[in-house]
């Protein structure tokens, strides 16, 4: 975990990615494809976009874009102070996704909602449940995307007799539900769905596929084995569970709906009966869009800011430590990226028992604004050789943005893109919660080898973290349309 890079807002740029969804798509219609409108109800959702892109900037255009870890949702979500200005068509549409009740408390507000609604029927949908993420393209979706409010990650195993050519079709099944429904449509033509995002559009809805080393011998593809997917090293502070790791097949599912991921979730077990089976499954969070009053770094469940410093993927230079070159090798690998996921749980107890002077020296940032203690706001470049009045450096040795700076690490550099998790409270009565986190790089031993050799020697965050486990994966580049993903190594 690092909070020294995850996910700035100036990404926010990146939200025209969903423009070119919509040009390579068609526009996405905000309704839900199971549930056929009224042509009154068409006009007011058309209504619905054209009033959200002008009260947001174009927020209803962000389903892809910047990086994140844990960024952020607000980064679609938030609005500029200049944007507060909602028409009533806008605000109420807003608050089918948080709950319109919250606008009526009070005898006033339950009368203004009561008037505004009058003369301006809800919208069909809101913008969050409106946005559409590509499925085609260079990349695949969900890397680059900013991260969703509701996450699953999962592994599975390929049956014992299931080789190339089934797994080919499994791959065929799941790339087509995929886009069905990132476009808001059910996984299948013709069979009944299990209605579970039922009145709900796409929300933002990403699919990504990657690849497990033990992949390659199940089908037969040892020669294609990239050496990025070489074995990680051990590290000391390891405590890593076998079978909450690795695997032969891995996907992560990110959506702004929890019951659309839960949907793509089991539409996608669906698929793999008889192929395949789950191996492990963790499910995340993230800060939902619009939950802030402008664009924001997330924070990770310690209440740090979580994602100042992340590469931009639309930084050419950045983009080469992130994704695979179309010149790379192997050549089926190409626009593609290796993912590095871990389970980290944070000993949170502990962690609120320190002081706030203490926290902030473990991070070198101050906790209130994610400042470096050298000075400055959130984005300004810690000065690492800064003293203060007692001669000392104000961002410790073993402070944790000094141990992951790029400078203390050969320029080392991943995007990291995680999600917050709890899964109840242990026996001792200690939350089980802390990040699934995810790393993002063009090569494994130059992105997050060297940065966590680095942390196992040396990190004063480390003390409260424990890494319980760990998996490593080739994610292909994006599908051409009529491919499906993982085409171009399964039939190369």
């Amino acid at each position: 975990m690092s909070t020294n890079s995850p996910n700035r807002p100036k990404n926010t740029k990146n939200a025209k990615t969903t423009k070119n969804a919509k040009d390579s798509q068609g526009t996405q219609s905000p309704k839900n494809s199971h549930d056929r409108q009224s042509p009154k109800n068409a006009k007011n959702t058309q209504s619905a976009r054209s009033t959200a892109k002008s009260a947001d900037g174009g927020s209803a255009k962000t389903g892809a874009g910047g990086p994140a870890t844990g960024s952020g949702s607000d980064a679609r979500g938030g609005q500029h102070p200049a944007a507060v200005r909602l028409s009533r068509r806008r605000l109420l549409g807003t608050a089918s996704a948080a709950g319109a009740a919250g606008l009526a408390l009070g005898g006033a507000g339950g009368a203004w909602a009561h008037s505004a609604t009058q003369e301006e029927p809800p919208t069909a949908l809101s913008t969050l449940g409106s946005t559409t993420v590509p499925f085609h393209g260079t990349h695949q979706a969900g890397i680059a995307t900013p991260a969703q409010a509701h996450g699953h990650l999962l592994a599975f195993d390929l049956a014992a007799d299931a080789g190339r050519k089934q797994t080919a079709a499994l791959l065929r099944r799941w790339s087509d539900a995929a886009r069905r429904m990132m476009a808001g449509e059910p996984p299948r033509d013709g069979e009944r769905d299990t209605g579970i995002a039922l009145d709900a559009g796409p929300s933002s809805l990403t699919v990504t596929f990657g690849f497990g080393r033990t992949f390659f011998t199940r089908t037969g593809l040892e020669d294609r084995l990239p050496t990025q997917l070489a074995p990680l090293p051990d590290f000391s502070a390891d405590a890593l569970d076998k079978k909450r790791s690795d695997g032969d097949l891995w996907v992560q599912i990110g959506a702004d709906d929890a019951l659309v991921a839960f949907h793509a979730l089991r539409a996608l077990q669906r698929e793999a009966a008889g192929t395949a089976r789950v191996r492990w499954q963790m499910t995340g969070f993230n800060r939902s869009p619009g939950a802030t009053d402008r664009p924001r770094t997330v924070r990770n469940l310690m209440g740090q800011v979580d994602g100042t410093n992340n590469p931009d993927p639309d930084d050419k230079q950045d983009a080469e430590k992130i994704f695979v070159p179309a010149s790379g090798e192997p050549s089926w690998m190409a626009g593609g990226s290796y993912v590095v996921q871990r389970r980290i749980r944070m000993l949170l107890d502990e962690w609120d028992e320190r002081s706030l002077h203490e926290q902030e020296k473990v991070i070198g940032r101050r906790k209130s604004d994610g400042a470096p203690l050298s000075g400055g706001h959130e984005h300004t470049d810690p000065d690492l050789d800064k003293l203060g009045r007692d001669g000392q450096p104000l961002i410790a040795g073993n402070a944790h943005i000094r141990v992951t700076a790029p400078q203390s690490n050969g320029g080392a550099t991943m995007l990291r893109r995680p999600f917050s998790f709890h899964d109840g409270f242990r026996d001792d009565g200690a939350p089980d919660a802390g990040l699934l986190f995810l790393a993002w790089q063009a090569d494994p031993m130059r992105g997050f080898v060297p940065v966590q050799r680095k942390l196992d020697r040396g990190d004063a965050l480390s003390r409260f973290l424990r890494h319980e486990a760990s998996g490593l994966f080739a994610v292909p580049g994006g599908p051409l349309k009529g491919e499906y993903v993982g085409q171009r190594l399964l039939e190369g």
